[in-house]
């Protein structure tokens, strides 16, 4: 990478913004591509398979539970039976704790993709009361009385759910997210960034910095910040921590992040620290004792698949060792590093990186251990995966991060590779398949995983504005990527070659005045502003007004009981004019009465007002 990276880093300059860019998102995943899709799809349902499909999902007290099995060719089972405990245990065929229910054949399908017929079964757990935990097996018996295993899609085996009354904090649903990336945000007053040789190398931002910048955070309007790791680390992210109960001495002290936290909460503002459940850093002690040891107790803290070079890793990085979350010691050390931060420290909550890693049992434990110390704090997690399998998270985190939603804004906004239509199709489903769901949705247009937003439109701030007007307007609560605000972009795609140079994207704040695009900011403290003011465009119902495709209008309505808002976009290059439903509508801004013949100009929009 030092071929690529100059001596001295530059904020994003006009000609920067020239170069091409990619017109396809790097979006990683173990569903990133069509072939690993197919293969999902198809060893998804050849066995005996339960998928979390529950009914309901995340049960109330009292309430019993539908459980929905499948075989496919692979598992000839005649029967399928639930076994299950209520004390927290693992159950155990034969023993005491452990009951065991039979289920009833539901349903039989032929399935091209598998060239064979799916089974069905169904089965009924019975009702629980408030805070109980039920962890359940699943098994069948073939005809020769080969007793098979029901596994999820990860090959896991233990299933689990609490029963609680738990719901999403309210003050999320209101919330406006900044995410920070520490080490790019801010340094320590009275100091400059560093300038390293090499992307990957450390800029200097710290926790005192985030705390001299909250004036300009609270100036802009955000209420929430999502910090990344804080924790001791070789690496200028994070992600890789040596110890989850420390604060990383380049970032700040202990004192440095209750200073943090206690300002923040005096205006207002909530505190989400970036959690890493799924791995560790290889020079982690633990990790470090149970490579030269054999008989370390930390051994079976990680997945040795060949001791003690062999190990399961975060996507084959040989520096980031998977945790053995199924090892009870490993999981008592996870769960309590979280609620170290949380009962010491006063955070208010998780964002959870990588969280499909982990097991739905280790979110079940997770849950219920969080939000006994805090039932107000927030926990969303990082899972690239499908929308139905999202789903399935409701009732073990209290939310999301909508990749869906990103990408399909991106191609309308940035790319052009979609139209109106096919957004506005998107985005009903979308709405629907999540409606009625304990799980909120976090959007966010760009991260410090992909091509920042700007840089995929080319530049064109009007393509942001555009995209920001979509996004703030949405029920989904909005995430403002760090310098997003004063048109920080980058100078290279993170594609580059065979390699993804995802240190591209983050690029030190821009602090200089007259560096900053002082027109974005103002755009964007009037959102955020008006999306905080706005019951319609924070908990309001939807329906689209305008879709024409042809012409690249688009616009949508929001209404809550005393207030309708009004969406209008412009996604063509050239003049438009709107025939506005209604009259009586003002500007959302400026008060202004609009004309039923609205005109906006190329890439313009227009948020108008009733009630």
């Amino acid at each position: 990478m030092s071929d690529q990276t100059p001596n001295k880093l530059e904020t994003q300059s006009a000609a920067a913004l020239s170069h091409a860019v990619s017109l396809s998102d790097l979006i990683f995943g173990t569903l990133s591509t069509d072939a690993q899709r197919f293969q999902a799809l198809a060893s998804g349902q050849e066995g005996l398979t339960f998928e979390y499909q529950m009914t309901p999902r995340d049960p109330k007290p009292d309430q019993p539970v539908q459980i929905e099995v499948t075989a496919g060719p692979a598992a000839p089972v005649l029967e399928v039976f639930i076994h299950y405990t209520l004390d927290g245990s693992t159950p155990q065929l034969g023993a005491d704790n452990t009951r065991t229910l039979p289920t009833m054949r539901s349903k039989l399908e032929w399935n091209t993709l598998l060239w064979g017929y799916v089974r069905h079964f169904q089965g009924e757990l019975p009702p629980q009361p408030e805070g109980k935990i039920v962890r359940f097996l699943v098994s069948g018996l073939t005809q020769d009385g080969v007793r098979l295993w029901a596994q999820d899609e990860r090959g896991r085996t233990v299933f689990s759910y609490t029963v609680d009354r738990h719901s999403v904090p309210s003050w999320a649903q209101d919330a406006v997210f900044y995410h920070i990336f520490l080490d790019r945000f801010a340094p320590t007053p009275g100091r400059k960034f560093a300038l390293p040789e090499r992307l990957d190398g450390f800029f200097g931002g710290t926790l005192r910095g985030v705390l001299s910048k909250l004036d300009y955070l609270c100036e802009l309007g955000v209420n929430a910040l999502w910090l990344s790791p804080i924790y001791p680390s070789p690496s200028h992210h994070g992600y890789d921590a040596t110890n989850f109960r420390a604060i990383e001495p380049r970032l700040g002290t202990r004192h440095d992040l209750r200073a943090l936290i206690e300002e923040a909460h005096r205006r207002g503002m909530k505190i989400v620290l970036d959690f890493v459940p799924n791995h560790t850093s290889n020079q982690h002690p633990f990790f470090e004792a149970a490579t030269t040891s054999p008989n370390s107790p930390y051994r079976d803290y990680y997945l040795f698949t060949d001791y003690p070079n062999g190990y399961k890793t975060f996507f084959d990085v040989p520096s980031l060792p998977q945790l053995n979350n199924e090892h009870p010691a490993a999981r008592r050390y996870v769960i309590e590093s979280a609620l170290y931060w949380l009962q010491e420290f006063g955070v208010d909550g998780f964002r959870l990186d990588y969280a499909h890693g982990p097991s739905h049992d280790f979110w079940t434990d997770y849950y219920a251990a969080v939000k006994k110390a805090n039932p107000h704090s927030l926990h969303f997690g990082e899972i690239v995966e499908t929308p139905r399998l999202l789903r399935t998270y409701e009732g073990i985190l209290d939310g999301v991060l909508d990749f869906h939603w990103a990408q399909n804004a991106r191609k309308l906004f940035a790319y052009e590779s979609i139209d109106a239509a096919a957004f506005e199709q998107f985005q009903n489903a979308h709405e629907a398949y999540f409606s009625g769901r304990n799980l909120a949705r976090f959007s966010f247009l760009d991260n410090h995983d992909m091509n920042r937003f700007l840089w995929a439109a080319r530049g064109d701030i009007r393509r942001l504005m555009l995209a920001a007007v979509c996004q703030f307007s949405l029920s989904a609560i909005p995430i403002l990527y760090y310098g997003t605000e004063v048109g920080l972009s980058q100078r290279r795609d993170v594609r580059q070659g065979e390699r993804a140079i995802l240190e591209e994207a983050r690029l030190p704040m821009i602090w200089e005045s007259d560096q900053q695009q002082g027109e974005l900011f103002d755009f964007y403290k009037r959102l955020i502003k008006l999306r905080r003011e706005s019951p319609a465009l924070r908990n309001g119902t939807r329906s689209a007004w305008l879709v024409d495709p042809s012409n690249g209008r688009y616009g949508y309505l929001r209404r809550a009981a005393n207030e309708t808002m009004l969406i209008a976009l412009n996604l063509f290059g050239v003049p438009q004019t709107f025939d506005l439903p209604n009259v009586g509508w003002r500007d959302a801004f400026t008060g202004e009465l609009l004309s039923p013949k609205q005109h906006l100009p190329p890439f313009g929009f227009v948020i108008g007002r009733q009630g």
